[in-house]
């Protein structure tokens, strides 16, 4: 199974669109490095390609776009190998994934988010990068972090403030 399924769809003129799918449906697409390395090179080369007139980025299942990072993961990754703060495999996750919402805001191509089910934490960090952000009446967004006394991080307490509707 890829991290990422990516797709071109036609779309006249000799274009494309560039369809790239989150790929870990029975964790509601939580981002894993995996996924963040396999979307960021992906991201990368359709950014410079003549052919690819846009980007639409979507979850697999009905359930979720993302709901964050894979914090089981992380917290399996720190408890097996202690380390002193910082720990490696947490510095080199989130400095890949901040890298990835960088990415996703100064793209210079049309970038489609369709959030659609859950849509948490490092999943509203894709959502809020891109040029377009789609919602549906099924759209469930949140910062969860900010419950248990962490800050919001992937640009959240700059754009949580700025979103309609408080």
């Amino acid at each position: 199974m890829n991290p990422v399924d990516f797709a071109t769809l036609p779309c006249g003129r000799g274009l494309t669109i560039g369809l790239a799918t989150l790929n870990n449906e029975k964790a509601l697409n939580a981002l894993t490095p995996a996924m963040i390395r396999a979307l960021d090179a992906q991201l990368a080369a359709w950014q410079t390609d003549p052919a690819i007139a846009c980007v639409v980025l979507k979850g697999a299942g009905e359930k979720a776009f993302c709901a964050g990072g894979d914090v089981r993961a992380m917290r399996a990754a720190l408890i097996d190998e202690p380390h002193p703060a910082p720990h490696p495999a947490a510095q080199t996750f989130f400095s890949e994934e901040y890298a990835l919402d960088y990415r996703i805001h100064r793209f210079g191509k049309p970038l489609i988010v369709w959030g659609h089910g859950i849509v948490m934490g490092g999943g509203l960090g894709l959502l809020a990068g891109a040029s377009h952000r789609v919602l549906t009446g099924e759209s469930r967004i949140a910062m969860p972090e900010i419950t248990i006394g962490l800050y919001p991080d992937v640009g959240g307490s700059w754009f949580l403030p700025r979103m309609p509707a408080r």
